[in-house]
């Protein structure tokens, strides 16, 4: 709420400047940003896609065309239009792939919510082909404790989880890759993390299957 009531305060503060005006565009970012947090879905994605369209129209350094992008996906994702979503996802992964590379957290980070976008419209391989490309990557660059390489991880074990043609043998390496997870972010992130929550409640799914 105090994010939302803050971001309306940055935009009626800027709006009266010019598109190519900095603290605008960061306004418009941040009120956007705050709708999302307060949960009013719909008005955030009318403000998000107003910012990718006027981010498209000023063009620049691709970075912030990247994060309008996620963020549009993210709502996308919310408001259940998962294939909009999807589209989205594999452009910021191709254009975090252009600009940095693969051995890029931020290259890493959107391969995750791309695979992640991929299992919500059952394109289950896909999902499973590119984590098993990115997993070696994030062990690579990332600690074994860093929230990146867990999200990696835990897309991977939803992928082979949620595929209804998942073997039994799928179902176990799921449920040892969400077992390893949960225990590294209970002591890393703390049980009351977002993150160490939703591990749980997928693990405690899966049991239920594996039942």
């Amino acid at each position: 709420v105090v994010a939302c009531a803050l971001g309306w305060a940055c935009w009626k503060t800027y709006v009266g400047r010019p598109e190519m005006d900095v603290p605008r565009q960061a306004a418009m970012t941040a009120l956007g940003d705050g709708l999302f947090k307060a949960e009013h879905i719909e008005d955030a994605l009318s403000v998000r896609e107003a910012d990718l369209a006027m981010k498209r129209r000023i063009g620049g350094h691709p970075e912030p065309m990247l994060v309008g992008q996620a963020n549009l996906a993210d709502t996308y994702n919310l408001l259940g239009r998962y294939e909009d979503a999807v589209r989205i996802e594999r452009d910021v992964y191709s254009g975090r792939l252009k600009l940095h590379g693969e051995e890029h957290k931020g290259t890493l980070t959107a391969a995750s919510n791309y695979a992640t976008s991929l299992i919500f419209v059952k394109r289950f391989e896909e999902s499973k082909s590119l984590l098993r490309k990115t997993i070696p990557v994030a062990r690579r660059i990332l600690e074994e404790s860093d929230e990146t390489a867990l999200r990696v991880r835990w897309s991977y074990a939803l992928a082979l989880y949620m595929d209804t043609s998942a073997t039994l043998g799928d179902l176990r390496e799921a449920e040892a890759t969400l077992e390893d997870t949960e225990r590294i972010a209970r002591r890393v992130l703390g049980g009351a993390h977002p993150f160490t929550a939703h591990n749980e409640r997928t693990v405690r799914n899966l049991r239920e299957v594996l039942r």
